[in-house]
């Protein structure tokens, strides 16, 4: 099985809905930390939640974070504190959200505060 991403920078990519499952594989793929842009149960139960997430990417030696932000907006509140995120996680990192989309708007929005 390979992740769906693309790069977004050179240490970073954008990825789909990952699942638990996906964890040791991005481990194994190289990634050092992770970051969900997606609100728990955004589109029902079947998706997994974050906790679930981070307990398989801690267990994988991934750093995790969650930072859910809304699809249709993001606040400069959350760009800021996404560009935190960037800031201080090890590389390279592995972003997602339900389609990747949101998670390539908040790095490209971060970027711009720099």
């Amino acid at each position: 099985m390979s992740l769906p991403m693309q790069a977004i920078a050179p240490d970073i990519c954008a990825a789909p809905q990952l699942t638990p499952e996906a964890m040791a594989e991005a481990a194994a793929m190289g990634f050092k930390s992770v970051v969900n842009n997606r609100p728990d149960f955004e589109h029902g139960p079947d998706q997994p939640t974050s906790a679930a997430i981070q307990a398989a990417a801690e267990a994988a030696g991934l750093e995790y974070r969650h930072l859910p932000v809304a699809g249709g907006y993001q606040s400069p509140e959350e760009i800021a504190a996404f560009a935190d995120l960037l800031a201080e996680l090890p590389r390279p990192l592995l972003l997602f959200c339900r389609s990747g989309a949101r998670s390539t708007r908040l790095f490209l929005q971060a970027q711009q505060l720099g």
